[in-house]
């Protein structure tokens, strides 16, 4: 995950009240690891050991620490030893250690392009053969949070932790004072923009500054016109993926919306992390806004009675006319991954899977999760949802989730840290039209596999 934005990867960020509680950091937010052990955690047992690191920061590291302390409870014979880090601290060690061979067994991560260097690397273990023997502990699980955890075909990742999806927001009291429903087509976004403008209104807030902002419409929009597929190819490193016809056609719907002024006057010099964007929403100077599942709270904390009052709505982005993609698809934050280091002892891998089986999303975890205002990754985790006063909200979020045919992984995420920056380089020109659609394919297809 990007250190760039730290909210944007906060879901239900800053304060939603006890016990939503404690301000919660993105995965991708540094933060101290807990004082007197440094940061480790252990059992006392005087079996085999695995070890495994982890992102600091609260409520997150305590759930996460938690979850090793049950397990070692159970099983005193097999250990693992947990050890937190700050963010960047930890992407760099991580880095390094895989490098050198000396990872830790249990290697915790956020799947796609850097997974997929990883297993070309030959540094993780293939689970697919694992999955399919223990059936069980995969159908506890969305089904869509496994297409990050894929490389080629093959499962080298157990999906843990809660998920993240982006959402289309809207101003229930500005739309009604336009006089419009909310948009269940592309069509109809296209269609209220110039009645939404006519009011002195912008139609969408964009924090496009951030650039990963402006990349979410495009991920749907290649999603709902072209189906999984398109992207699909990209992410397999298809020669010129990115000429095919469909993404043409997104590319060029992304700038229409541009060029009828669909988005706040001066979007390019708004930056997402200031949260900016959602008071745009918020104070009723925009009527909608696409954007993380995680900026709820921030809108809950920072918006007055918008959230309490029942002012926000909220919706799943809407189909295009004649597209090829299901309309239950979604993209963003699929899970959080933990993978088996390919250079760990029979041992300690044997312990790793005993700890995907037994302790990765139990029932006291999952509420965990919850409580901390997160969707956990586990089906039926919707029940913990019943006493939260969000919990209209976070039901929505679970089924978007459990109901996606596919969830697809954010595309900076996906793509390796090289191919990854220059889209969102070549997003924020085509979102400032100072490249066309084609000129954005022949940039990219230039990239493929880099």
């Amino acid at each position: 995950m990007e250190t760039r934005s730290t909210s944007r990867r906060t879901f239900l960020s800053l304060s939603m009240g006890l016990p939503l509680g404690a301000a919660l950091a993105a995965c991708g937010t540094s933060g101290p690891t807990r004082a007197g052990d440094g940061g480790a955690t252990g059992g006392g047992g005087g079996g085999a050991k695995a070890t495994y690191w982890y992102l600091s920061v609260e409520p997150q590291e305590g759930v996460r620490r938690r979850a090793i302390e049950r397990f070692n409870k159970a099983n005193p014979n097999t250990q693992i030893e947990g050890t937190a880090f700050q963010n960047d601290a930890y992407k760099t060690k991580i880095k390094t250690a895989i490098g050198a061979g000396q990872a830790p067994t249990l290697i915790w991560g956020w799947g796609g392009g850097t997974l997929r260097s990883y297993v070309q690397a030959g540094q993780v273990e293939d689970l697919t053969s694992w999955f399919s023997e223990n059936a069980a502990v995969k159908d506890r699980l969305f089904p869509s949070s496994f297409g990050a955890a894929t490389v080629d075909g093959k499962i080298y990742a157990m999906p843990c932790e809660t998920v993240q999806p982006i959402v289309l927001y809207y101003n229930k009291e500005v739309l009604e004072k336009v006089g419009v429903q909310p948009p269940t087509t592309w069509g109809e976004i296209m269609d209220i923009v110039p009645r939404i403008n006519a009011k002195g209104i912008a139609p969408f807030a964009l924090g496009g500054q951030s650039r990963w902002t402006n990349m979410m419409w495009l991920e749907f929009l290649f999603d709902r016109i072209g189906g999984t597929e398109v992207f699909q190819a990209v992410f397999d490193g298809q020669k010129d993926a990115w000429s095919n016809p469909a993404a043409l056609d997104a590319l060029t719907k992304m700038q229409d919306l541009i060029k009828a002024n669909g988005f706040i006057k001066g979007f390019s010099s708004i930056t997402a992390d200031s949260n900016a964007d959602q008071a745009l929403l918020y104070t009723g100077k925009a009527a909608m806004m696409l954007h993380g599942a995680w900026t709820y709270g921030g809108m809950k904390n920072d918006g007055g009675d918008f959230v309490p009052g029942g002012h926000l709505g909220y919706m799943n982005f809407p189909p295009v006319d004649g597209g090829k993609g299901d309309p239950s698809n979604t993209v963003g934050n699929p899970g959080q991954y933990l993978s088996i280091s390919a250079k760990a002892t029979p041992e300690q891998k044997e312990i790793a899977k005993k700890f995907f089986t037994s302790g990765v999303l139990d029932q006291t975890e999952v509420k965990e999760w919850a409580d901390t205002g997160g969707v956990p990754i586990a089906k039926g985790a919707d029940a913990a949802f019943a006493s939260s006063p969000d919990a209209e909200f976070l039901k929505f979020v679970y089924g978007i989730a459990a109901n996606a045919k596919t969830f697809a992984q954010s595309w900076d995420q996906a793509l390796s840290p090289t191919a990854a920056e220059v889209l969102l380089d070549n997003i924020a020109k085509l979102f400032q039209l100072s490249i066309s659609p084609q000129q954005f394919q022949t940039n990219m297809n230039a990239v493929i596999g880099k």
